[in-house]
């Protein structure tokens, strides 16, 4: 029926029929042509040569992968053979107007190790001395870039607020006795100098004791040498990898060394708010073996050799901020959950999800923001948690957290304000579920923290 149509079209209106027929054949003939070339381009795009050759491609989801180095060595867990690049546009100056040229940038050898088609054969494409540390990464200072420290930025409306601190926790074998120790930095005070002071708190058995002591760092010495830090004889140093602590306060005073589990460690993270508002984290230790021991005025001596320890690492403006957080190691996994709740008129917390992270000896093994925190109590809203339950489901995660509060610690912290007291809760996990190929039925002992509305005078 359809050809007798055409053929009777064609007879007596043979001149429309030919154009309309050659009109749909080169409209059939562009869509074949442009679905050919974006398979091809589809193809091409896929292809690891034109990425600078290899098996796998790691890029930043929103822009540049911020601290390259630390990504480089947790991938060589996966690929012992890694290239980074980075392009850029750079401009031609002919005398006249400039010509932007879009540039790549990679280290010789390592393109050259994966097959990259474009240097392989290039004998004057070599390395330069600069290239040494993107090829053999010294974990000082991976740890070094990981664990810097910021400037203050020229917010006058939050500048008051403003903190940056490194945080150490750890315990006995026998867990009776558990450290909190905090070495911060707080804003300018005067041209070039900013407040500073170190806090530990010892909690023996539910005992707890506090140990203080106070000064003013340089601000260009802080920002060029931290993680290094010096605060009224006090100091934390980072040599092969490792943190050595030393402590010398009224009433106490002690050496210990934290030495980070391999594949341990998060990269930054930065919740950013109105006008300029900002909440910065890094846990460069999720889990590492402590040693050492603290001496205190009175001739006690606790020691930590082959103790768990923890470390991690917050800057930003701190007024108003309240958070729930998290972590425990067991079982050769470390987890660690948390969510920050910033100041209602820079952020919507509600919109702010919460977050949990499941590492093993490889790094990463599984990462969720669907993160429930539940806290419990047996009397009203002042009383502090009894127990927590912690839930998370992400593809290839499902756990569930439970955590059995026996100690509990409150205080008010001046640096947040308001009418909230801090409470740093000690206890027993159970953790249940899957994540990243592991399935998970432990028990540890670990730490949470948490804010309260503070009681009544």
């Amino acid at each position: 029926m359809i050809i007798r149509l055409a053929v009777r079209s064609l007879a007596v209106r043979p001149i429309r029929t030919a154009v309309l027929s050659v009109g749909f054949g080169l409209g059939i003939a562009v869509m074949a042509a442009l679905l050919g070339v974006g398979d091809v381009i589809l193809e091409q795009a896929r292809s690891p040569l034109l990425e600078g050759g290899g098996d796998m491609l790691v890029v930043g989801v929103f822009g540049a992968v911020e601290n390259a180095p630390f990504v480089l060595s947790t991938v060589r867990a996966l690929a012992p053979t890694v290239s980074p690049t980075r392009r850029a546009t750079i401009y031609l100056m002919n005398g006249s107007d400039p010509i932007p040229v879009l540039a790549r940038g990679g280290v010789p050898s390592l393109e050259k190790a994966v097959g990259d088609g474009e240097v392989k054969n290039v004998a004057a494409w070599t390395d330069a001395p600069s290239d040494a540390r993107w090829i053999h990464g010294d974990p000082s200072t991976i740890m070094r870039a990981l664990d810097r420290f910021h400037a203050e930025p020229d917010i006058p409306e939050f500048a008051s607020s403003w903190a940056e601190w490194l945080y150490f926790n750890g315990r006995t074998p026998d867990g009776r006795i558990r450290f909190y120790l905090t070495f911060m930095v707080g804003p300018i005070v005067r041209p070039g100098l900013r407040s500073a002071g170190v806090h530990l708190q010892l909690d023996r058995e539910g005992k707890t004791t506090d140990y203080v002591a106070s000064d003013v760092v340089s601000d260009d010495v802080l920002l060029e040498k931290a993680p290094d830090l010096d605060i009224a004889g006090n100091r934390v140093r980072v040599n092969h990898g490792r943190y050595e602590l030393t402590l010398r306060m009224h009433g106490i005073a002690g050496d210990l060394t934290l030495e980070p589990a391999a594949g341990r460690s998060l990269p930054p993270a930065v919740l950013r708010g109105a006008r300029g508002w900002l909440s910065g984290y890094v846990v460069p230790a999720l889990s590492g073996q402590l040693t050492g021991q603290l001496k205190s005025d009175t001739g006690d001596v606790v020691m930590f050799d082959g103790a768990d320890g923890y470390h991690d690492h917050n800057w930003g403006f701190w007024r108003g901020v309240r958070w729930q957080w998290g972590q425990v190691s067991g079982g050769g996994l470390s987890f660690i959950y948390g969510r920050v709740f910033p100041p209602a008129d820079v952020a919507a917390s509600d919109r702010i999800p919460g977050f949990l992270g499941v590492l093993d000896e490889r790094g990463i093994a599984g990462v969720a923001t669907n993160v429930s925190i539940a806290e419990h109590r047996s009397g009203d809203s002042t009383s502090s948690p009894t127990s927590l339950d912690i839930t998370a489901r992400a593809a290839g995660l499902d756990l569930r957290l439970s955590f059995d509060v026996d100690r509990t610690v409150r205080r008010s912290v001046t640096l947040v304000g308001g009418d909230a007291d801090f409470l740093q809760l000690g206890g027993i996990y159970r953790v249940q579920g899957r994540a990243g190929g592991h399935t998970i039925d432990l028990r540890a002992r670990g730490a949470a923290e948490t804010f309260q509305q503070r009681h009544a005078e």
